[in-house]
């Protein structure tokens, strides 16, 4: 059953030897020369793997890969049962709503010292559980690096994100989630990721003005 089609794959709920999973398939795009689009396809589905493996091994929740078929694009995992973050976000209280935020900073800050980039840090991208247990799913897009420049595009898209669904409490929620951040990474790496990100603002404000 189709699930979720998106600009990168689509996703399936499927059954798989018994368990509930999600089938991830990148299906060929017409656009693009056959050979790079092979080359893409192939790209995204080995990495993926890779950086949920990298990921968990950061201490970060996310889905169990069960099959991973690189000559068709697909990847097969586990399915998360739970609620999207952009889902609930707005109805929590206020102390929920922060304590979640930076909660979703801390893991944010272990990708990347851990050289992940998500590459997609939106709050439709986080699975809160039933436990209260938040997993990040999604890797598609996922990058290594350790480049300060990564980092504040990372972040910059997550706070892009909360802008657009979560605008009346973007500013704490932000807030929140850097505080976790720094948690993590430390208060200076903080302030150097934070005047990236309002670098990265200056640059769009000036191509949108132009």
């Amino acid at each position: 059953m189709l699930f979720k089609k998106g600009a990168e794959a689509s996703l399936y709920i499927e059954e798989w030897q018994g368990r509930k999973v999600i089938m991830k398939q990148r299906l060929p795009k017409a656009y693009r020369l056959p050979t790079l689009d092979e080359a893409i396809r192939t790209h995204r589905t080995v990495r993926e793997p890779q950086s949920i493996h990298k990921a968990k091994e950061a201490g970060v929740p996310t889905p169990t890969i069960y099959l991973v078929d690189i000559t068709s694009a697909n990847i097969v995992m586990e399915f998360i049962e739970g609620k999207q973050v952009k889902q609930i976000l707005n109805d929590l209280s206020q102390a929920k709503r922060r304590s979640l935020c930076r909660h979703i900073g801390v893991l944010i800050g272990r990708l990347h010292s851990h050289g992940i980039m998500h590459g997609d840090l939106t709050t439709s991208n986080m699975i809160l559980t039933s436990h209260g247990k938040v997993f990040l799913v999604d890797f598609g897009l996922s990058e290594r690096s350790n480049e300060l420049e990564a980092r504040g595009v990372d972040l910059h898209l997550m706070k892009r994100a909360l802008q657009s669904t979560h605008y009346r409490y973007v500013k704490k929620c932000f807030e929140a989630v850097m505080a976790g951040y720094s948690e993590v990474v430390g208060r200076n790496t903080t302030e150097d990721v934070l005047n990236k990100i309002q670098e990265i603002e200056r640059r769009g404000r000036y191509v949108s003005e132009r």
